[in-house]
């Protein structure tokens, strides 16, 4: 298991059909993660190998100097690692030890060829580390440029990987195949599709057979399949909000077909170097959806690189991804530390917060429920991000960094609930019709209130980030009052002036009387 005790740097170099990707990452000894730069480079390394099953030297060439130079930026970053994998092209190759030779040689990096399952295995860690699927079943698909990776899982781990020798660079050189007007016809995307169902016959009976949730689709070819879609077929939906339809696909796939390559090059939504090999792949995706019964696929930004960075992490003792978490719980703990919070403080406050709201609850100040409970013990440990731009106004900045991290696991609308509680944890109490809350849900609206004027009283009772408070709940004292009772083994007395001074929030939220009272812990 690698050691965390020192901050280093760590690259991971994904080498492709059609791509090579690189990530670069600082590792800080606090057990989270920087994010120095992430690079991709179109090099069509597995142009014209799958006619006659070698690498053409052309390639070969633009491969090696494209790895060179990232090879040069992460040493510029100071990495003293550099986690290298090449896939499909590279492995089929007659004349890969070539390329790996020269990859030594010139680049500087020892590259090791997997498998198609490994390769789907990286893939699934990817993906599933940045959606929250609870107790539900995930299918993902990734259409690369020499071979299609399926897998099918948990949160917790897959169940089936298969990887098909079918990709959209692949199909392109060895199919697809337009007119004297740069069209393709019907019948030959239908044979392409035929040749796809042929290559796919056993991993799709395997496949049929589990319990899918929830579908996935990853790479650039499915990306770039969603984006024309989504432009052409659905142009008022925002891309965060869009997911493919089975439908939408075969209308752009058709559509694609009918047009030469440079009308499809400026195609909305379209990526220009993707644009030739995009028919391929929508016939990879085409046949998958309808084999498998699957009428709609969401969009995962995620890639092989970022499932070499998950499955490094987890034999990294001392980070989150080491441990049984959830993912929403790895990414709060990930930007907590990344940002430098006093962790300490942080729990304490956590613990509190969770101790009034369970109070609170039995003596029927709310009615809120398990999903408002996790957002307040995230929101908790986060509220003091902010600090890391400038204390002065850090509920503010809180507010800033939380909204714009991209929390792994957390849709918009939760992402804007916890930066809305850190918010207000501070200073301002927000009121029914306050300005911030009006684009939320009203159960949004409601929790914002409750779970910031909570927050506001668990950081209130670590004031002096002591850890002096043994225990904190609301009892009923009468029809227009609650005591805060707060058991405290020593002297608290600036914790217990500190919630007495801020009752009136408790009122505004509440509509009943705050009575703080410091009792000896049992």
């Amino acid at each position: 298991m690698a050691d965390r005790s020192t901050e280093r740097v760590v690259a991971f170099m994904d080498l492709g059909t059609n791509s090579i990707r690189a990530l670069i990452v600082r590792l800080n000894p606090n057990g989270s993660y920087t994010i120095l730069t992430k690079q991709k480079e179109l090099v069509r390394l597995g142009e014209g190998e799958f006619e006659h099953g070698n690498l053409l030297p052309e390639a070969i060439d633009r491969t090696v100097n494209v790895c060179r130079k990232f090879t040069e930026l992460a040493r510029s970053f100071g990495a003293g690692e550099i986690v290298a994998f090449a896939t499909s092209a590279t492995r089929e190759a007659q004349n890969r030890d070539e390329l790996l030779r020269r990859l030594e040689e010139e680049a500087g990096l020892a590259f090791g060829v997997i498998s198609g399952r490994e390769e789907a295995r990286l893939i699934y860690l990817g993906v599933a580390s940045a959606v929250d699927l609870g107790d539900r079943s995930m299918l993902f698909i990734d259409i690369g440029g020499g071979s299609t990776e399926v897998g099918v899982g948990d949160q917790h781990g897959y169940r089936l990987l298969e990887s098909l020798q079918v990709g959209a660079l692949r199909l392109t050189n060895l199919l697809v195949r337009p007119d004297r007007e740069g069209v393709v016809t019907p019948e030959n995307y239908h044979e392409i599709r035929r040749h796809v169902r042929a290559e796919g016959i056993h991993p799709l009976h395997r496949l049929k057979n589990q319990k899918v949730d929830v579908s996935y689709g990853c790479s650039g070819t499915i990306q770039t399949l969603a984006s024309t879609a989504r432009h052409l077929c659905h142009p008022g939906v925002p891309e965060t909000e869009y997911v493919l339809a089975h439908a939408d696909l075969q209308r752009i796939a058709a559509y694609l077909c009918s047009l030469p390559l440079e009308e499809r090059r400026r195609v909305p939504g379209m990526v220009a170097d993707r644009a030739d090999i995009l028919i391929g792949g929508a016939a990879i995706l085409d046949v998958l959806m309808e084999e498998l019964g699957i009428p709609e696929i969401r969009i995962s930004d995620r890639t092989l690189r970022d499932g070499m960075l998950v499955d490094y992490l987890s034999r990294t003792e001392g980070f989150p991804h080491a441990e049984p978490l959830s993912v929403r719980r790895r990414s709060v703990i990930q930007l907590g530390r990344s940002c430098g919070i006093d962790e300490e403080h942080a729990l304490t406050v956590v613990r509190l917060a969770l101790e009034l709201y369970d109070s609170a609850a039995r003596e029927g100040l709310h009615a809120c429920g398990p999903w408002e409970r996790e957002m307040l013990e995230y929101a908790a440990y986060l509220h003091d991000v902010g600090s890391f731009i400038s204390f002065r106004g850090h509920q503010i900045h809180s507010r800033y960094i939380i909204g714009n991290a991209d929390l792994l696991g957390f849709d918009q609308g939760e992402t804007a609930v916890l930066a809305l509680i850190a918010r207000y944890h501070r200073k301002k109490v927000p009121g029914k019709k306050e300005a911030d809350l009006e684009p939320l849900t009203s159960r949004n609206r409601r929790a914002v209130r409750i779970l910031s004027t909570l927050l506001r009283y668990a950081e209130h009772l670590d004031r002096t980030h002591a850890d002096l408070v043994r225990h904190a709940r609301f009892t009923h004292c009468g029809d227009d009052e609650v005591c805060l009772e707060v058991g405290c083994p020593g002297d608290c007395s600036l914790e217990v002036w500190a919630a007495r001074s801020d009752a009136d929030a408790f009122a505004k939220v509440f509509g009943k009387k705050l009575v703080v009272a410091s009792v000896s812990p049992k």
